[in-house]
């Protein structure tokens, strides 16, 4: 079936051939919108060219295990992009985006090894870096990667010809490689007008509304509605209990002494935490509802200790749940054992697959009637978006890994359509955190910051803490914000070394 983006794009070029095109067509579902070859015909004079686009790797071991989806992950790869882009006046400006591949969650195969899945994950990346630096019209970062997203992914489908894979890259998988240069492309241009890259969302800096990418209801709104031009100062510090994480001393066989927690009432004391992530298998209904107990009643005593009366969770089953019967199931029974646990529960992301479209049965109308039940690895599209609104979910996750243009654009539609939000990490470190947690920040009704480098891969922070105290070492459960006022992402020129 066409996409509604396919299908206007086809829609576009016909009328363009036709020689009717007035700039703008009706295409049907209320949407009116440019082509893709004419969507930088018309501009600002601060719009910019790409000019040039390298990037490179770092690699890291984690500290201990964490557990995604059923497999367990014990290392990470760093892309690091580095891009020019020039005004129409000459002036030039560097700009940084730095992110994991996250390959064993953009792209959790069953047939492909985790090495088969980050060496298509970093040719794709190669082709991104030719098709972002070959692309020479100027723009907005929002409508010039906007218009390359096509060929990304026909890009990511010719690696996986040519390659034979038994399945295509994901397009989860393609937005995450292509998520560095996106950043990359956003921060310099910030950097060039000498603003945060959350001021130039409006009419002043971009030519469209959010018509042009959502349709017609969105007539006359701006991204910039939907975002803080400066950031909010401090966010509470959402912490992760992973499936295979210790809970109590109990639970350790052999201690890492390495100076860092270890058990949750040691991450509790240590950095006084108010806001608790849950991992969940999915496939064990007893074991999850006496996982979320547990965490509930070793944090209740540890907040006891401390004179703490209020903290939240949030579950995450990693869309590991059968189906909604088991969610509904696990509901009940959290409910009964633990009523104070159930009610601390924010919101619940991603219970079931990914795949919203082959599994239209899995409505969550009745479960996100007791919480927010929030999408993540299905958030690929303002389609998705509103297919997941349809099947009764009522939130969405935003993450940086899937760029920061879609960041923007679908952060605004979950506001206009009233829904629950929330950012979530990647396992991000150093740069990619600044990032993330500058997403948080500065995106309207967000209220939380997630930050899971600091315990499964803190080496990959240990130049970053200095620079960016607040972001990296916490101490009353909420990270400091404040300092990310500076022109771009707020990021440096490139990795700390």
């Amino acid at each position: 079936m066409t996409s509604r983006r396919a299908f206007l794009r086809q829609m576009g070029a016909a009328a363009a051939v036709a020689g009717v095109w007035p700039g703008v067509v009706d295409v049907g579902f209320g949407f009116r919108q440019a082509p893709a070859v004419l969507r930088t015909s018309a501009g600002k004079l601060t719009d910019v060219k790409i000019d040039e686009v390298t990037f490179a790797y770092e690699e890291h071991r984690y500290r201990t295990p964490l557990k995604f989806g059923g497999t367990l992950t014990d290392r990470v790869s760093i892309l690091n992009v580095h891009c020019v882009v020039s005004a129409k006046n000459g002036k030039s400006a560097r700009g940084f985006g730095s992110m994991p591949m996250g390959n064993v969650w953009s792209w959790p195969s069953r047939v492909l090894s985790y090495d088969q899945t980050l060496d298509a994950m970093k040719a794709l990346a190669g082709r991104v870096r030719d098709i972002t630096a070959a692309y020479k019209p100027y723009g907005h970062p929002i409508d010039l990667m906007w218009t390359l997203e096509d060929q990304y992914l026909a890009a990511a489908s010719e690696i996986s010809r040519a390659r034979s894979l038994p399945e295509p890259i994901p397009k989860l998988c393609t937005l995450t490689a292509v998520s560095p240069f996106d950043a990359a492309v956003h921060d310099a241009f910030g950097k060039l007008h000498g603003v945060s890259c959350y001021q130039t969302y409006g009419r002043e800096f971009m030519t469209h509304d959010l018509s042009h990418y959502l349709g017609n209801e969105f007539k006359g709104e701006w991204i910039s509605q939907y975002v803080e031009p400066k950031p909010k100062p401090r966010m509470p510090l959402y912490h992760l209990v992973g499936a295979v994480d210790p809970i109590e001393e109990s639970d350790i066989e052999k201690r890492l002494n390495d100076g860092l927690p270890e058990t949750l009432p040691e991450w509790i004391r240590a950095d006084g935490l108010s806001h608790i992530k849950i991992k969940l298998n999915g496939s064990d209904l007893a074991w999850d509802v006496a996982r979320v107990v547990r965490v509930d009643r070793v944090t209740t005593a540890t907040q006891a200790e401390r004179r703490v009366k209020d903290w939240v969770y949030s579950l995450d089953f990693n869309e590991r749940a059968p189906n909604v019967q088991y969610l509904l199931d696990f509901l009940a029974q959290l409910k009964k054992q633990t009523p104070a646990g159930f009610d601390r529960v924010q919101y619940i992301e991603q219970p079931t697959a990914r795949d919203l479209k082959a599994n239209r049965s899995n409505v969550m109308h009745e479960a996100a009637k007791q919480k927010p039940v929030v999408i993540d690895e299905s958030l690929s599209d303002y389609e998705s978006l509103m297919l997941a609104r349809e099947m009764g979910y009522s939130g969405a996750a935003l993450k940086a890994c899937k760029g920061q243009t879609q960041a923007m654009i679908m952060g605004a539609a979950v506001q206009h359509h009233k829904l629950f939000l929330c950012v979530q990490d990647l396992t991000c470190p150093g740069a990619s955190l600044i990032h993330s947690a500058g997403l948080s920040a500065h995106v309207k009704t967000v209220a939380a910051i997630e930050s899971n480098s600091r315990q499964y891969v803190p080496e990959a922070n240990a130049k970053w803490d200095k620079r960016y105290p607040g972001l990296f070492v916490i101490k009353d459960g909420t990270v400091d914000t404040s300092g990310l006022t500076g022109p771009g992402l707020s990021l440096p020129d490139g990795p700390l070394t």
